[in-house]
């Protein structure tokens, strides 16, 4: 693996590389995957942007670990959309979004210094297909994500607290890569930036039963949902798939 262009990472490194201005996120009810999200307008170039969205449970514990769900839109022509759970480059856990095709792209990345991030098993996503597209001008990438609000990091155990703000970042390449492998190739960012993102506004109380009726694929998967779901009601048996 390597990077493509050695001078334009280097110009990144400077800190010459363009940023875009910050902005609060924003809650964003999105009717082809039934989530709330709190949602961020990144913009790439002038009058041009991607949506970061995060959606979390309700019942999430602050201190403790829990799902979430990543959604990114992007215009058709976009490379790839990096996502930094932590706010930075480093140290944190990653996800590199990008359309191969018809079909919409997502790698789990870590980068330990200021390379080429790598592929990282301390985070998992579940692309939710129903929820996920590429149309003529614009691919969205929807994905369930295990390991990524919580991770070791420089000075302990980092958790993201679910009852408030943190800060997230973005970075943005107009260099698509080659193929769907979540090892592919990923040439430097030419765009990026953080901001702070509302996760308390993105909580949903019905994201088990969203989760199950995604992640299943046979008839009348939402009834069966909701009905295993009140079987299993109640704080001491949260249904987890």
């Amino acid at each position: 693996m390597h990077w493509k262009s050695s001078f334009a990472y280097a110009v990144a490194l400077l800190g010459l590389a363009p940023t875009t201005e910050a902005a609060n996120s924003v809650v964003f009810r999105d009717a082809q995957s039934g989530f709330t999200f709190t949602s961020f307008d990144a913009e790439i170039q002038i009058g041009r942007y991607m949506a970061y969205r995060v959606a979390i449970p309700a019942n999430a514990v602050p201190g403790q670990p829990y799902d979430a769900v990543l959604q990114v839109v992007a215009p058709i022509d976009a490379g790839w959309a990096g996502f930094a759970w932590g706010g930075g480059m480093t140290r944190n856990p990653l996800a590199v979004n990008w359309a191969s095709g018809s079909t919409p792209v997502v790698s789990s990345r870590w980068a330990s210094t200021r390379v080429m991030p790598t592929a990282y098993s301390g985070a998992t996503y579940q692309i939710l297909s129903r929820a996920s597209s590429v149309n003529g001008t614009h691919w969205k990438v929807t994905a369930l994500c295990k390991g990524c609000t919580s991770w070791a990091g420089s000075s302990g155990t980092v958790v993201l607290n679910p009852a408030g703000e943190t800060r997230f970042a973005f970075a943005y390449s107009r260099v698509k890569p080659s193929g769907t492998s979540p090892d592919a190739t990923i040439t430097v960012h030419s765009v990026q930036n953080t901001w702070m993102h509302d996760l308390n506004g993105g909580k949903n109380a019905n994201f088990d039963e969203l989760r199950c009726i995604h992640l299943l694929t046979f008839p009348d998967y939402a009834t069966f949902c909701a009905a295993i779901l009140r079987l299993v009601a109640g704080p001491e048996h949260r249904f987890l798939l």
